[in-house]
C-alpha cells in the first residue's frame, strides 16, 4: 500500500466524536491492533502514550484502531491515560481498506483477527510507510524514527 493513496472513512472515536482521514491534516500514525487490555496491544499503545510529545512535536497525530467497542476503548483510553483517540472499527471498515484481518493461530486454533500493522499518512492523504507483522518492542520508537526524518 505503500506509495498510494489512502481510503477515505469515518469511524466512531473516543471522546463522543468521529474520526474521519479526510479531516486530518497533518502526517497520521494509524496503529491497528488486535484487542484492548491484551499484554502485547496494552505495551503498543503505553509506548506510543510515552513518546506522544515527541510525536506531536514532530507535527504528526496518533490513533489507534481495533474491533473492539467504543466502551471497551473508553475504559482502555483512561485505564492507560492516553493522549489520543482509539477509534472502534466493529465494522471492519478501515480493518478491510488496510488489509490487516488475517487468520492466525490461537492455542492451536485459526482465528480471524487483526495483524498488528501501523500505516504512516502524510498531509495529502498518502501512504508513505507501513509496518506488518509487528513486534511490539521498539516499534513506536521506530515510527517515531522514521517521522522524524521527514
Amino acid at each position: 500500500m505503500t506509495g498510494t493513496t489512502c481510503p477515505d472513512f469515518t469511524l466512531p472515536a473516543t471522546g463522543g466524536s468521529h474520526f474521519t482521514l479526510a479531516n486530518s491534516g497533518k502526517p497520521l500514525i494509524l496503529y491497528f491492533y488486535p484487542k484492548d487490555n491484551t499484554p502485547g496491544c496494552t505495551n503498543e499503545s503505553m509506548d506510543f502514550r510515552d513518546l506522544y510529545p515527541q510525536f506531536t512535536a514532530a507535527g504528526a497525530h496518533i490513533v489507534g484502531i481495533s474491533r473492539d467497542s467504543l466502551k471497551s476503548h473508553e475504559n482502555f483510553k483512561a485505564k492507560l491515560e492516553l493522549p489520543f483517540e482509539l477509534l472502534a472499527d466493529m465494522e471492519e471498515t478501515a480493518c478491510n481498506l488496510f488489509a490487516v484481518i488475517k487468520m492466525k493461530n490461537m492455542y492451536g486454533k485459526q482465528v480471524r483477527g487483526i495483524e498488528r500493522s501501523t500505516f504512516v499518512i502524510d498531509q495529502s492523504g498518502d501512504i508513505i510507510r507501513e509496518w506488518r507483522g509487528v513486534k511490539v518492542p521498539g516499534h513506536a520508537q521506530e515510527v517515531l524514527t522514521f517521522i522524524q526524518s521527514l
